[in-house]
């Protein structure tokens, strides 16, 4: 006989009342009746998710609309990867939703550890960033989806779904970088720059002079000038500007950085 044969509805009389109590009654050959625990039977029967987020007004309102929606079930919101590590809630989870920007552990370091410890739960990545590197070193990390934290309840609802139906839910715009990348054309190695030419593009993009650029990589004006020609013909540009914004485009440089 199976579980669900096994289950009936008694409706118990409320003492002094005149009315009755539907009760959900489990009913075993050895054990006889008990009551059955209602929540457990929802938590047995729906998607499992856990949130890890740290804004707690955001991580209760996805708790609250995923909760709402019949086939899912929130069975933990934390504000730290180190929090829900150490719940033994966290491992019954069969989809996690996590943020990046976490305090201590970042969410890339909390989908390594997921990955290594609990290779059938499905992470998505619920964050504000939308950069490269973030975005790759999610999904290398083993992020199953990416998505922006603007999505609507109806969304993520949707994603969660698609996630553990063996799906990667990923918000549109994030999916075109993919794509974009992915369809680059590939360089040739005879036209890649150069760890000194990479180092030298770099310091043309600051605006420095041949003499400050020698000064600051040890190298003569000569040598800068021998480079920076090879750095124009590979990169096929005539001046500074065209091969700055080059340099930009193929990513080899980010002049928002150090």
């Amino acid at each position: 006989m199976s579980f669900t044969q096994n289950i009936e509805i008694l409706f118990c009389p409320l003492i002094g009342t005149g009315l009755f109590n539907p009760t959900i009654m489990l009913y075993t050959h050895t054990d006889g009746y008990a009551i059955l625990n209602k929540e457990v039977i929802r938590s047995n029967s729906l998607i499992k998710v856990v949130i890890i987020e740290d804004n707690k007004y955001m991580r209760e309102g996805w708790e609250t609309f995923i909760d709402y929606d019949p086939g899912l079930c929130v069975i933990g919101s934390f504000g730290s990867c180190e929090e829900a590590f150490t719940s033994s809630e966290f491992k019954k989870a069969e989809v996690v939703i996590m943020d990046i920007g976490l305090p201590g552990m970042s969410g890339i370091e909390g989908v390594q550890h997921v990955r290594n410890s609990f290779p059938t739960m499905h992470v998505i990545m619920a964050t504000v960033f939308d950069d490269d590197e973030n975005i790759f070193n999610a999904i290398k990390a083993g992020a199953v989806g990416y998505l922006m934290k603007k999505v609507t309840p109806d969304e993520m609802v949707a994603a969660v779904k698609d996630a553990f139906s063996g799906g990667s839910p990923i918000t549109p715009n994030i999916a075109r970088k993919i794509l974009k990348t992915l369809h680059a054309p590939e360089i040739k190695e005879e036209e890649k720059l150069s760890e000194r030419e990479l180092e030298i593009l770099k310091e043309l993009a600051t605006g420095k002079s041949y003499a400050a650029i020698g000064k600051s990589i040890f190298l003569s004006v000569d040598g800068v000038r021998h480079h920076i020609r090879n750095i124009y013909q590979k990169l096929e540009v005539h001046s500074r500007s065209e091969a700055v914004s080059k340099g930009i485009a193929r990513k080899l440089i980010d002049p928002g950085k150090d």
